[in-house]
């Protein structure tokens, strides 16, 4: 049972690396802003990979209240079974020592190895967000069917399951991770971005001020598929030769030699991480979203708050942020038809501010912080009361 001596329930999150993305986004929210009357806060958290920037760097510490952040130096994303032990030790140590009444594990690696020393501690409530899940485009059949295997396991012991969108609960389910009564869909928490100018987003960035501006935001990982997204730059740029294409994201040194020489002949601008998002989403006429797997992806959400539009491919919860015609167009995973979709609309300016202003008006709406800072906060106090 929780401490009742305590005035407050003390909340350990563990994650494997607070790399910039979504997941982090949503773990300073809550952070931030889950009532500190009710909640004490502390995040475990490993190293980010070579490539990434670390959001716990990038922001002021104030942005995390009084929450106390604890290194894992083991627990990061790569599977390596010797930090992974290593990992799960460290975490068995540091919930005897806090004896938290609430673990919340966020992303696969961290939910399997931070739910597991939870079980074994007995913590009161054990609680993991499904940001996406790593069931297609990560691994081979073997390691995947193991992996469904564990987590299914896993969702069995676990107090709640919280997923960014219906489409990736439903995904899990069918592969017999957790029951229907155990989930909440609980749509991402996202801050607006700084709203630019489009003249002066595109001077800070050194991007013609005329002319097509085509955008792609996010990790240069596989499964995000940067390599389509050029696919797709060519046969667009094969119609609008003057076009320019816009990559914002990290990736190991090796990586984005070889996406610079794939790019040869096209006009692609590298960026690294932007701190200030909100420069690309405003200096682009258009986003590009070319993933085979997706939770519910934060910078379609920041695009959409910035009154971007976007194409994107069918995966995950995409179709649950991008509406199909109103605020953006929804594709097959394919590049010709991404370039299809997205000549379409470069060749509308009409169209495209309409799509952009539906969907400012819808992010705003559905994915402010608010919703899920209440429905986290109502499930711990619902499983902590049942505890």
């Amino acid at each position: 049972m929780a401490d009742m001596r305590r005035s407050r329930s003390r909340v350990l999150r563990v994650i494997a690396r607070m790399n910039v993305g979504g997941p982090a986004q949503q773990i300073v929210g809550l952070l931030r802003d889950l009532d500190p009357a009710r909640f004490d806060h502390y995040l475990a958290v490993g190293d980010v990979d070579d490539g990434e920037e670390d959001y716990l760097r990038l922001r002021a510490a104030e942005l995390f209240g009084d929450a106390r952040i604890l290194a894992v130096p083991s627990l990061g994303r790569s599977v390596a079974p010797l930090d992974d032990l290593r990992a799960y030790r460290h975490l068995r140590r540091l919930i005897r020592e806090l004896r938290p009444d609430v673990v919340h594990t966020h992303t696969a690696k961290a939910g399997l190895v931070g739910r597991l020393a939870a079980l074994h501690e007995r913590v009161p409530v054990v609680v993991h967000t499904f940001h996406g899940h790593v069931l297609s485009g990560y691994f081979n059949r073997p390691t995947t069917v193991a992996i469904k295997r564990l987590e299914a396991r896993l969702a069995r012991r676990s107090d709640a399951l919280l997923s960014v969108g219906s489409r990736v609960r439903d995904e899990l389910l069918a592969s017999g991770i957790g029951t229907l009564a155990q989930y909440t869909v609980v749509p991402p928490g996202v801050a607006q971005p700084q709203l630019h100018q489009r003249a002066d987003a595109r001077r800070s960035l050194g991007l013609p001020e005329d002319g097509d501006v085509v955008g792609f935001v996010g990790r240069l990982a596989g499964v995000k598929r940067p390599d389509r997204f050029l696919d797709a730059a060519r046969r667009i740029a094969s119609i609008r030769p003057d076009t320019v294409f816009v990559v914002a994201g990290g990736a190991e040194p090796e990586d984005v030699s070889r996406l610079q020489a794939a790019a040869a002949g096209l006009d692609v601008r590298f960026l690294g991480w932007v701190a200030d998002v909100g420069q690309v989403y405003a200096a682009a006429d258009l986003l590009l979203l070319t993933s085979d797997n997706e939770g519910m992806p934060v910078s379609l959400i920041e695009a959409g708050m910035c009154g971007t539009p976007t194409v994107a491919t069918d995966v995950g919860s995409v179709a649950e942020v991008l509406l199909d015609g109103r605020t953006g167009r929804v594709v097959a995973t394919d590049a010709a038809a991404i370039a299809e979709a997205a000549l379409e609309l470069l060749a509308d300016p009409s169209r495209r501010a309409r799509l952009g202003e539906a969907a400012a008006t819808y992010t705003r709406e559905e994915f402010g912080m608010s919703r899920l800072v209440r429905t986290t906060e109502d499930t711990y106090l619902r499983l902590l009361k049942r505890s």
